[in-house]
């Protein structure tokens, strides 16, 4: 007869003692659910504030460095707390997603380069203080965040992407290549390895299915990098190396250990970058709510209490300006481990933990993080597009929780309509004052919260 590996009972309690042979690979396999998410938005905004390559090469590979070990101790104090702030709950933290659009708006207003960045920094310890604030007063605020307005904050935040994963997708803005056969194939191909792993594999294949895809985009650029040209000329004939053709000598020159930088970045405190941030931290705040409340409802069976809430949304907060002293964007909950944890029904905080150290373990090691770096734009983009549009069906799924009434109906379709779409389309704003061009400009996520909020607020409920 044959063997089947059965988990453990205490695997689906909070608090249940697990043995290591167990724990470790379902923390491990959070990790590789989130990974690649979690470098994704530090690659990202790095390339708008044009820190990506040539003498900043060594500042991104620090940045990479520190946002792995800044998501595995954040991590940790989710899961166990620090006096009021973390939640208990089994979360993974890691750096938002959320924040690509506003801060890619910030470093497009002050002209990308170091002071850029630096400004996206200081927002950040400053949006983290706030938010933690918040999390104090949650428990008469939570009222005012029901899953009609938290789906639709998602919602809206995972449409702001999908223009970023397909510019990834033909090989980066910055590309001389951009949009060529070559990347455009690369990208379908990773796309393609994803969909098979996901929908032809079961259990750790299957939820390890964004990894692969990754894993199979390197394969293939290396292979191109034998059979095609790695250079190509301009119109105006210069040469240039191509987006998709790896560079192993910043892989051969990264050290294996080292210790991470304390701000490696100067934070700069500029009005242009806090007034947007403060209120995308209202945002998260409130997505972080919808992930506590999911997980805990997917892994339990249960609604999230106010202590959970609280504490979990203090972390968000606190967590994300201690990033920022280490150069890292904000760290919040992760919504695709939520998703993992409502799947498998594991809610074990200490198989969480093991993942969580193993990801301290890689931001001690400079190499690992050089090998994230080089990844070429379009193998990014064939992952980014699928993971930033499950976004989008989250946001719906916590829309359609409850019943679509004619008032959430109206809810979701004028903070979409009225909201996203002014915040996407922000020539509508030229002649509006400035301090409505910095908090609504460049990113449809925060008027539509505002948008969500406000007439969640206003509107009459129904009987």
């Amino acid at each position: 007869m044959k063997k089947s590996f059965k988990l453990s009972e205490e695997a689906f309690q909070m608090d249940g003692k697990m043995p290591l042979s167990q724990a470790i690979p379902l923390g491990l396999q959070h990790v590789l659910a989130m990974f690649v998410g979690n470098l994704t938005p530090l690659l990202i905004i790095t390339g708008a504030c044009g820190l990506a390559g040539g003498e900043f090469a060594q500042l991104q590979l620090s940045l990479l460095q520190n946002a792995m070990l800044v998501a595995g101790i954040v991590t940790l104090v989710q899961l166990f707390s620090i006096g009021p702030v973390g939640g208990k709950v089994p979360i993974i933290m890691g750096t938002s997603s959320g924040f690509i659009g506003v801060f890619n708006s910030v470093a497009a207003s002050m002209g990308g380069g170091v002071l850029a960045y630096g400004a996206i920094m200081g927002a950040s310890i400053i949006g983290g203080l706030f938010e933690t604030v918040l999390g104090f007063f949650l428990k008469p605020l939570r009222k005012f965040f029901p899953a009609v307005v938290t789906g639709t904050v998602v919602m809206s935040i995972g449409l702001s992407l999908i223009s970023v994963g397909i510019n990834s997708f033909g090989g980066g803005n910055n590309a001389k290549d951009f949009g060529s056969v070559e990347n455009l194939l690369l990208a379908v191909f990773v796309l393609v390895v994803i969909l098979f792993f996901k929908h032809g594999t079961k259990g750790f294949l299957s939820s390890s299915a964004i990894l692969f895809g990754i894993i199979a985009g390197y394969i293939a650029a290396v292979v191109m990098g034998f059979v095609l040209p790695t250079t190509g000329v301009t119109a105006d004939g210069v040469e240039y190396t191509k987006a998709w053709v790896l560079n192993w000598n910043k892989v051969a020159e990264a050290s294996w250990f080292e210790i991470p930088k304390l701000m490696p970045v100067k934070p700069v405190f500029d009005l242009r970058a806090i007034l947007p941030v403060l209120i995308m931290f209202v945002v998260t705040a409130v997505e972080t709510v919808g992930d506590i409340s999911g997980v805990m409802e997917g892994g339990l069976g249960r609604e999230a209490t106010d202590r959970e809430l609280a504490g979990g949304v203090m972390c968000d907060g606190l967590g994300s300006s201690f990033a920022a002293l280490f150069g890292v964007l904000p760290n919040t909950s992760f919504s695709q481990n939520v998703g993992l944890v409502a799947m498998t029904k594991v809610v074990n905080r200490f198989a969480l933990a093991t993942g969580a150290i193993f990801l301290i373990l890689c931001g001690l090691c400079p190499k690992l993080a050089a090998l994230v770096s080089i990844m070429p734009q379009s193998v990014l983009g064939g992952a980014a597009v699928m993971m930033f549009s499950s976004i989008v069906i989250s946001g719906i799924q916590l829309i359609t929780k409850n019943p679509l009434t004619a008032r959430n109906l109206s809810i979701v379709s004028v903070a979409l309509g009225v909201g996203y779409g002014m915040g996407a389309n922000t020539g509508i704003l030229a002649n509006a004052p400035q301090f409505i061009q910095l908090i609504f400009g460049g990113s449809g996520i925060v008027p539509a919260a505002m948008v969500a909020i406000l007439l969640n607020i206003v509107l009459p409920k129904e009987d």
